[in-house]
């Protein structure tokens, strides 16, 4: 059954209420806007927040091999200090005690530059290199589905997913980008079909990291 056809809105933006505060990774939006529909009708003024950044969009890479049996996929270790940091009172069930670290597919903003179909290739080729130390050409990526929005009431980032066949054996020394949060970073392959039965279990938490292996197991 086909979906009805989304409604066309535009926002106006009446004031910018957007705090003055020294500029960091993420930025604090705050704006009076209203909502405009096709036919013209116009909202009352509300106030909405949302982040934003330089480097808005991500890609998200699966990269991975078939050893003559099964499908492998690599996955990374990643330092997550806002999962970390999630207040006790605000957790409704008992956490790991390896909360703020997670298991995912690498993945790395787009910078200013990459803001094309050959530039996020050319970013997803890039981060193939520093977090699992795979060179490949840009072209060897291939799209994984279609582009989504992972966290759209607060920012509108989208996630492009890409995915590449890679040779184990040439895997070398990752890269990484200097910084802390990528230090000692554990990188493994592992089974799709057993990568799948963690994500089952609860045991790979990372939204976009299911989305990339169930799509890959689409493919």
């Amino acid at each position: 059954m086909p979906l009805p056809p989304l409604p066309r809105i535009a926002f106006r933006e009446v004031q910018d209420l957007t705090p003055e505060a020294p500029t960091g990774f993420l930025r604090l939006r705050r704006r009076r806007l209203t909502i405009r529909a096709d036919d013209g009708c116009e909202s009352q003024p509300f106030v909405f927040d949302n982040v934003d950044r330089l480097a808005l969009d991500a890609v998200v890479v699966a990269a991975h091999f078939h050893d003559g049996e099964q499908r492998w996929v690599y996955l990374r270790s990643a330092v997550r200090p806002a999962v970390g940091l999630r207040p006790i009172e605000c957790q409704p069930l008992p956490e790991s005690d390896t909360l703020g670290s997670l298991w995912e597919l690498p993945a790395g903003l787009v910078e200013p530059g990459e803001c094309s179909a050959a530039g996020l290739r050319r970013c997803a080729a890039r981060e193939l290199n520093e977090e699992l130390g795979f060179e490949v050409a840009d072209e060897q990526l291939l799209a994984l589905g279609h582009a989504t929005f992972p966290a759209g009431g607060v920012l509108g980032e989208r996630h492009h997913f890409f995915h590449v066949e890679v040779v184990a054996s040439a895997r070398g020394t990752p890269a990484e980008d200097g910084s802390v949060l990528e230090q000692d970073a554990l990188v493994v392959a592992i089974p799709l079909e057993e990568a799948l039965t963690l994500v089952q279990r609860g045991l790979l938490e990372d939204g976009k990291t299911e989305l990339g292996l169930r799509r890959l197991k689409e493919i």
